[in-house]
C-alpha cells in the first residue's frame, strides 16, 4: 500500500516550485490563483526570493503548502495513495490530496493559520529544541518537572524528540537533556513555541476560520498528528486540526500505524527529504521516494 507525507516548516529553499510553473500550465494557473488569494506574488518570492524572504512565516508556510500541494496534483499520475498523512502544516496539503479539502479553501486556511501563530508569537515569545539521544519518556519526565511551560512538540522518529515552550523553561530543559546524556540538546532558529500551550490565542482564531470552511469525506484516510490514527470523518479532522495547533506532532507514532495498517512505501510530496529519513529511522524497511513531475 501506497502512502503520500507532506512537509511542514523548514523545509523551504530558494527556488522551490520553479520547475513546476516551468514545465506544467496547471501548476502556472494554481500559482496564479494563489498570488490572488493571498493577495502578493508569492510565486516571485519562492522562484527568486532569498533563504530569509522564505523564512518570515507568512511567506513560509503557503510556500511549502503551494509546492506540495501543487507537485500532488501535476506529479506522477500513476502514484494514488491509500493513505496520507502530513507533518504539521503538511497536514492541509495531505487534506487537498485526498480531496478532504478544496486547493482555494485551504490555501486560505493556511494564510489564517500562519497569521494567526504569528500573532502568537509577537504576543507570547518561545523557542523549541531538537533533543537527540534520549528515550521519550525521559525526555517527557524532565519537561514536566520545569516550572515554566516545556513540552514535547514534535515526536519525529526514535531518539529525535524537538520540545517547545517559553525561552527560558526551553533552555531550561536543555541543560537537564545534557545532563542526563542527551547527545545533544539543540535550540532550533524558530519564530516561536509551536505545538505548545504558548500557541493557544493561535488555535482560538484557527478554529473559527476552519468552522466556516467546508470539508468533504476523503478518499483515502489521513493519520492525523494529534491521534496518529486514521481518519475519514470530516468533523473529527477538522477538530483535530484544530487541536494540533497546542498539542505535540506524533510523526513516529503515525509511521508505524501506517505501517501497522499495511504501508510498505512512502512518497514525500512537497520541497526536500527530510521525511523520507525519518520514516527510514522508524522502519528501515520501508521503500521510500520523492514525487517527481511528469513532464
Amino acid at each position: 500500500m501506497k502512502a503520500f507525507v507532506f512537509p511542514g516548516q523548514g523545509s523551504q529553499f530558494p527556488g522551490m516550485g520553479k520547475s513546476l510553473f516551468e514545465h506544467s500550465d496547471i501548476a502556472k494557473q494554481l500559482f496564479e490563483v494563489a498570488n490572488e488569494i493571498i493577495g502578493f506574488e508569492i510565486s516571485k518570492l519562492m522562484f527568486e526570493g532569498s533563504e530569509e524572504d522564505l523564512r518570515q512565516t507568512n511567506v513560509t508556510q503557503p510556500a511549502i503548502f503551494l509546492h506540495s500541494t501543487i507537485l500532488a496534483q501535476v506529479g506522477n499520475k500513476e502514484l494514488h495513495p491509500n493513505m496520507v498523512a502530513g507533518h504539521s502544516l503538511g497536514e492541509f496539503s495531505a487534506l487537498v490530496a485526498n480531496h478532504c479539502l478544496l486547493f482555494e479553501d485551504a490555501l486560505r486556511l493556511v494564510i489564517a493559520r500562519a497569521n494567526a501563530m504569528q500573532k502568537a508569537c509577537e504576543m507570547q515569545p518561545g523557542t523549541m529544541a531538537a533533543i537527540l539521544g534520549l528515550e521519550d519518556k525521559l525526555v517527557e519526565d524532565i519537561c514536566a518537572g520545569i516550572q515554566d511551560i516545556v513540552v514535547p512538540a514534535n515526536y519525529n522518529c526514535p531518539g529525535q524528540l524537538v520540545i517547545s515552550g517559553t525561552i527560558s523553561g526551553v533552555t531550561e530543559a536543555c541543560k537537564q537533556m545534557t545532563a542526563a546524556g542527551a547527545k545533544r540538546a539543540l535550540m532550533l532558529n524558530v519564530g516561536g513555541a509551536f505545538h505548545s500551550p504558548l500557541m493557544e490565542p493561535a488555535r482560538i482564531e484557527l478554529e473559527v476560520a476552519i468552522s466556516k470552511t467546508p470539508f468533504s469525506k476523503p478518499s483515502s484516510p489521513i493519520y492525523q498528528n494529534v491521534t496518529a490514527k486514521p481518519n475519514i470523518d470530516p468533523e473529527q479532522i477538522k477538530q483535530n486540526l484544530i487541536k494540533q495547533l497546542t498539542m505535540p506532532v506524533l510523526w513516529s507514532q503515525s509511521v508505524q500505524q501506517m505501517v501497522i495498517d499495511g504501508a510498505n512505501s512512502f512518497t514525500e510530496c512537497g520541497p526536500g527529504n527530510v521525511l523520507q529519513g525519518l520514516v527510514k529511522k522508524v522502519n528501515k524497511a520501508m521503500e521510500t521516494s520523492s514525487l517527481v513531475l511528469d513532464l
